[in-house]
């Protein structure tokens, strides 16, 4: 509460303890009326009274007002991003005031209050060449990142259970329903940021910067849309991202429905008419942010050139980015687009040095599992495909839950492996 907010408040406690001669003195009536001129609810009013009767007259000032400065952010990014350390070297070094350091949860509100509002924090920058399996797991799981609304969770983060229709309570043991897209078909699975995940977001960051065309490109399952989904997730809160979804085979119309859509205009009222709905997606594309188009492999010559023509209007400042196994095919048809994309991306398969490394981040089952059993699967029936290895993970963890201490050895990850059948 500011300075204004906190004199209005005094001001209201000072009156009503005036009148509060006795039991009963202050009446609902006296509330109301204080709560009009204050600005807050009537229960507000209520709490304020009750807390100035034990003698507090003036707010507790909230923790959260404590803010991080450049050398305690610099220590937060020497310890990796790990919240927890920074608040034990906060606590045990001795160099602040008793009662200066919030609690680790408060710390927690803290840092991630910073950094949506643009502070950046050096460890969560992929590097030039290789990036360590996990390390975006570790930083971003300490800082309990999760962007409201999107549902992805970024990495570590626990699945929320569905809910009973009718009823607020979720069942237990579900596996939920499909994250941002994308279903990890076991209760406690995780998205992993591996290397792979932080080319695509590399790759990404530039493309979005640079406010040009961008084509991810991929076998089926390796991830290209859940490691898309974490670029744009990592992009900074002020960029738009606009997610278009395309129908099967669609025409004109309904790929201009879907733009419209996307980008929040009216759809229904333009979708049918050419040059308004055209000036709208201009006027719209002039904005700095960015446009994903998923399963691109589904776009015509003609939509991609249409796309093209939007593109190549003056004062187009939003990036354009299409995705999907066999887009880069498609596109290539497309002389004109083809020749205006200034990224290729293509997402690999999963390395495979660190698959079991991977796996155990994946899911808690695969801890302890031996890497030679999984390199064994791998090569014989996922080979590197990471939608094969959650199906996978999924009867592995069913396999283990048949009785106590049921170790994941190579007879077991075979036996999930014989459920996928001929077309893993």
């Amino acid at each position: 509460m500011g300075e204004a907010g906190g004199l209005a408040r005094g001001v209201v406690v000072r009156r009503l303890l005036a009148v509060d001669q006795g039991p009963g003195a202050v009446s609902s009536l006296h509330v109301r009326v204080m709560a009009e001129a204050a600005g807050v609810t009537v229960r507000t009013v209520w709490r304020w009274l009750s807390e100035a009767r034990e003698g507090r007259l003036e707010p507790v000032p909230r923790q959260d007002g404590f803010t991080l400065d450049d050398e305690q952010w610099s220590t937060l990014t020497e310890v990796g991003g790990n919240v927890a350390a920074l608040h034990r070297r906060l606590t045990a070094d001795g160099s602040s005031a008793p009662g200066s350091v919030p609690s680790l949860g408060t710390l927690h509100r803290v840092v991630r209050r910073d950094l949506q509002s643009g502070r950046v924090l050096e460890v969560a920058r992929p590097s030039r060449k290789r990036v360590e399996a996990g390390r975006y797991d570790r930083v971003l799981a300490e800082l309990k990142l999760e962007r409201a609304g999107d549902g992805l969770p970024v990495v570590d983060a626990e699945l929320a259970t569905p809910s009973e229709p009718g009823t607020g309570e979720g069942r237990e043991g579900s596996t939920g329903p499909s994250r941002g897209g994308v279903r990890l078909f076991v209760p406690g699975a995780r998205v992993v940021s591996t290397a792979q995940v932080a080319a695509v977001v590399e790759a990404v960051g530039h493309t979005v910067a640079a406010r040009g065309i961008g084509c991810v490109f991929g076998d089926p399952g390796v991830g290209k849309t859940v490691a898309l989904q974490q670029a744009l997730h990592l992009l900074p809160d002020r960029v738009p991202v606009w997610r278009a979804v395309d129908a099967v085979k669609p025409g004109l119309p309904q790929m201009r429905a879907s733009l419209l859509e996307a980008l929040g205009l009216a759809a229904g009222s333009l979708s049918h008419r050419a040059q308004p709905a055209d000036r709208a997606l201009g006027e719209a594309l002039r904005r700095p942010g960015v446009l994903f188009l998923d399963d691109a492999q589904r776009l015509s010559s003609p939509l991609l050139d249409y796309l093209r023509l939007l593109w190549d209007e003056p004062g187009t400042a939003a990036a354009l980015l299409l995705c999907g196994a066999g887009a880069e095919r498609v596109i290539a048809r497309a002389p004109a687009l083809r020749s205006r994309v200034l990224t290729w991306h293509q997402v690999p398969g999963l390395d495979q040095e660190r698959l079991a490394e991977t796996l155990a981040m994946f899911h808690d089952v695969w801890e302890g599992a031996d890497p030679a059993d999984v390199g064994s699967a791998d090569a014989t029936v996922a080979r590197g495909n990471f939608r094969t290895w959650a199906k996978i993970t999924s009867h592995v963890y069913a396999l283990t839950k048949r009785g106590r201490d049921v170790r994941v050895d190579r007879a077991l990850i075979e036996q999930a492996c014989t459920r996928l059948g001929p077309y893993p």
